[in-house]
């Protein structure tokens, strides 16, 4: 395999190594390799030694630990009505953040130019200089090409379709590297590294004004071959129903079941909500009507997720978004095991997220440092 120093941070960042010792069981590498390839980086500042970890019958042993204060990440969650963007350490924790009121049907250009410009004056308020950013993570709510990093016909993004979303923010940010991906895929990385780390496979359904589901086998993303994988919301559930999806179908699950269909809902009803956002502070404060239609919700959102876990057979299944609540969560409990092979979710845990409106924060920055510090670009940066 593989040995540079790159290999070896690697090693120490998944948790696979946190001493010396570690190192050379993994690596195989002599003792004085590993004392250089360590050495280096330290050097660098990749990585920190600690406190020493308790004796075996010779010299106390070093703890060693991924130098998350050593760049910071800044990262975009983009919904459908509203932005977040943060500053993070490089273990996803957040410095200091802004909200952003915008949609993204205003348009991708005039989108990505407030985004800079918010960002321009966090990292002002912040005093942080856009020389010690190592990336910027951006998620959007739609599919991803993994090939281009741009989107790929977003159905509730229009005018976004193939838009060079790096290549803009790229300008607008003195050439930080950018790294794109799909809002629901992010935050399933984010919950994944939050703390269901040894999950063989994950999925996190977000219901916010859409609907969308990131899938995470193995520890990676898996996107499909064009970034369209996990994109239950437009999969026709009613196809004898009068409501228009925006993709312009009729009787598709987010036409039926997402924040922006309980939304309309409840202006049925005389309750005043104009998105899954609003819809989400109804049930905050606990409004009986937003509860209760959620949890309807719920049933439709678990029998497409019942054929999903079949097919998956994930270890956890999260629920995220502006909805994620006990109301919506019961109603994917009640559909999604009476539908799905008892062999299917035998094993399998379903609760609600844990990470909030971090959790896509925290996966783009995950994103970013798992490209950023791979073993190719660091052995390339340390020339090893």
């Amino acid at each position: 395999m593989p040995t540079g120093p790159g290999d070896i941070l690697d090693l120490i960042r998944h948790g696979h190594a946190s001493t010396r010792g570690d190192v050379l069981e993994a690596t195989g590498l002599s003792r004085m390799t590993v004392a250089q390839r360590v050495d280096a980086l330290l050097a660098a500042g990749m990585i920190v030694e600690g406190t020493t970890t308790e004796s075996t019958g010779g010299r106390h042993r070093r703890r060693l630990a991924f130098n998350t204060d050593q760049a910071k990440v800044l990262a975009a969650a983009v919904d459908t009505t509203h932005t977040r963007i943060a500053v993070t350490d490089l273990g996803g924790t957040v410095i200091g953040d802004a909200h952003l009121d915008v949609a993204v049907d205003a348009g991708p250009s005039s989108v990505l130019d407030l985004i800079a410009a918010r960002a321009g004056e966090l990292l002002g308020d912040l005093g942080v200089d856009a020389t010690e950013l190592c990336g910027l993570g951006l998620s959007l709510p739609g599919p991803i090409d993994p090939r281009s990093s741009r989107p790929s016909e977003p159905p509730i993004m229009p005018g976004w379709d193939a838009y060079p979303v790096g290549e803009h923010l790229q300008a607008g940010i003195h050439g930080v590297p950018v790294h794109v991906a799909n809002d629901a895929d992010a935050a399933a990385l984010g919950e994944l590294a939050a703390g269901h780390g040894d999950a063989r496979a994950l999925c996190l359904v977000k219901v916010s004004t859409g609907v969308g589901t990131g899938i995470v086998i193995g520890g990676r993303l898996y996107t499909g071959s064009d970034g369209g994988a996990g994109d239950i919301g437009h999969i026709r559930v009613s196809p004898a129903s009068d409501a228009r999806c925006q993709c312009g179908m009729q009787g598709c699950l987010a036409a039926v079941a997402s924040g922006r269909a309980v939304a309309r809902q409840l202006r049925e009803l005389g309750v005043e909500a104009a998105s899954g956002r609003e819809v989400g502070e109804l049930l905050r404060v606990g409004n009986p009507d937003a509860a209760r239609l959620t949890q309807e919700a719920g049933r439709r959102i678990g029998e497409v997720m019942a054929s999903l876990v079949c097919v998956v057979n994930p270890d956890v299944v999260l629920v995220g978004g502006d909805l994620s609540s006990t109301a919506l969560l019961a109603g994917i409990r009640e559909t999604l095991y009476a539908m799905a092979l008892p062999r299917a979710t035998r094993h399998m845990r379903l609760q609600r997220g844990s990470l909030g409106e971090d959790a896509a924060v925290v996966g783009m920055t995950r994103l970013v440092v798992d490209h950023e510090f791979s073993p190719g670009a660091v052995n390339q940066k340390l020339r090893r």
